[in-house]
Parts: C-alpha cells; sequence; structure tokens
C-alpha cells in the first residue's frame, strides 16, 4: 500500500501549539465511510496483543497524558492512542511496523480523536471554552 502523505509525531512535536498541530493531524473523513474500525474484531485482536499492551502506557507516559502530547492539556478522563497515519486491517493482520512506530502515535481525547477523523475547521472551537467573566450570562449588565 502507497500512502498519500506521511506525518510523523516528530513533526507534530516540532509544532508549537495545540490548534496547528490539530490542524497538522486532521483526516476530513466522512463518518460511515469504511475505516480499519469497521471490522471490530482486528480492534480487539490489536488492543489486547502483548506489544500493544506494553506500548500504550509507554505513549502515554512520553507524551506526560498531554492531549497531542502539548503542554498544558492533560487528559483526566480516558484516554486514546491515535495512529498519525491511519492503519488498515491489512497492517494489523501483517503486523505491520506502521502500528506499533510509536512516530507514528499520539495521545489525545476522544473528542480530538473525532475531530481529527471527522472535523472541519469550525470544529477546533469546540474544544476550547471562553473564560468567564462577570454578567457573561448577563449581556445588558456589561460594562463596554
Amino acid at each position: 500500500m502507497i500512502r498519500d502523505s506521511i506525518k510523523s509525531y516528530d513533526e507534530l512535536k516540532a509544532i508549537d501549539n495545540f490548534e496547528d498541530r490539530l490542524r497538522y493531524l486532521m483526516l476530513f473523513g466522512d463518518v460511515a465511510v469504511d475505516t480499519f474500525g469497521y471490522q471490530r474484531y482486528l480492534n480487539q485482536i490489536l488492543y489486547k496483543c502483548y506489544e500493544w499492551r506494553n506500548l500504550r502506557p509507554y505513549i502515554i507516559t512520553r507524551d506526560n497524558g498531554c492531549d497531542l502530547a502539548c503542554d498544558g492539556y492533560d487528559i483526566y478522563g480516558n484516554v486514546l492512542i491515535h495512529h498519525i497515519n491511519p492503519i488498515t486491517a491489512e497492517d494489523v493482520l501483517q503486523r505491520r511496523p506502521i502500528v506499533f512506530d510509536p512516530n507514528n502515535l499520539v495521545t489525545t481525547t476522544l473528542n480530538t480523536h473525532n475531530i481529527i477523523h471527522y472535523g472541519s475547521e469550525s470544529d477546533i472551537d469546540l474544544l476550547f471554552y471562553k473564560e468567564r467573566s462577570a454578567n457573561d450570562t448577563a449581556p445588558w449588565k456589561r460594562r463596554t
């Protein structure tokens, strides 16, 4: 299989901020299009295998438990490990190096992961909350 473009963790880490890291990884995919995830039995084979169970904690530690390995974006809930370059069912079945290559893996959250796969530029704003200010729920009371 020839891959269109190869991205890497090393390149990702050279990007200074979270938003640009997210843009770098975005795939602009479509919901319900056939992917590796549609063959759920392969997910179970991969995520329960010895190699993955040893690799996953290493990736989380390397990334300091931060979303997209970006300091200050600590993950307090469930942690996902994202393949920077998507893998195929055949990659898993053949145990190709791309599946277990740390330079193809990054720690992330479910929301970030979904934006990487299916999001658009406007979805990036959904990840961030504006800081609250006095009277922000009563616009008629705001001072300008």
